[in-house]
């Protein structure tokens, strides 16, 4: 049993390893990290989705913005598309889970905001249809992904598509690529001078 555990910890770290050694990774949290902060210095929104895990994640990414991070600071308008139960059971039942996403985005999102994705396999039906709709509005568009990026390659303005086909794993990924994201982003927002 204990071997089984060191694996998979070993596996975790693997992926972990391969992100950091890759230098366009870094140069992209870098670059998204100042869209953000461009995006928020606007006056734009940064929206999430995911479903599962991903939802979680997506959640717990938009609480870093508009709570807190590191900083004892102001909020910053940052979302989960699925918190409103009401509106994602009633999308869901009257037309499909598919349009859910989108149809919100079509409602309240602008040019300029930043719609983050997370699907681990890239082909969830409802993240893609909500990039379909972001590109509409003039969103820019990141998408978190596995190794092969799915469908969400070609509609992501920007991808971060983990070398990995195990969902712990990806999802391993994609909430520490968030939080330096977060990080990244607070400090330069809030930064004094």
């Amino acid at each position: 049993m204990s071997e089984q555990i060191k694996q998979i910890i070993i596996e975790s770290i693997s992926v972990k390893q391969q992100l950091l050694n890759d230098e366009t990774v870094i140069a992209k949290l870098d670059a998204i990290s100042n869209i953000m902060v461009a995006a928020f210095k606007n006056g734009k929104k940064v929206l999430f989705c995911g479903n599962g895990g991903s939802a979680a994640d997506a959640q717990h990414l938009a609480a870093e913005f508009s709570g807190r991070f590191y900083l004892d600071r102001e909020a910053l308008p940052a979302e989960a598309l699925h918190v409103n139960t009401s509106y994602l059971t009633a999308i869901a039942n009257d037309y499909s889970y598919e349009v859910a996403y989108a149809r919100l985005i079509k409602g309240i999102a602008h040019t300029g905001d930043v719609l983050i994705g997370l699907s681990t396999s890239g082909n969830s039906p409802n993240i893609v249809e909500a990039f379909k709709a972001a590109k509409e509005k003039g969103m820019i568009t990141v998408g978190f992904t596995g190794a092969t990026g799915g469908k969400l390659k070609e509609l992501s303005d920007h991808l971060f598509n983990v070398p990995s086909t195990v969902t712990p794993r990806i999802q391993e990924s994609h909430i520490m690529l968030g939080h330096i994201i977060c990080q990244l982003v607070e400090e330069r927002y809030f930064a004094k001078g």
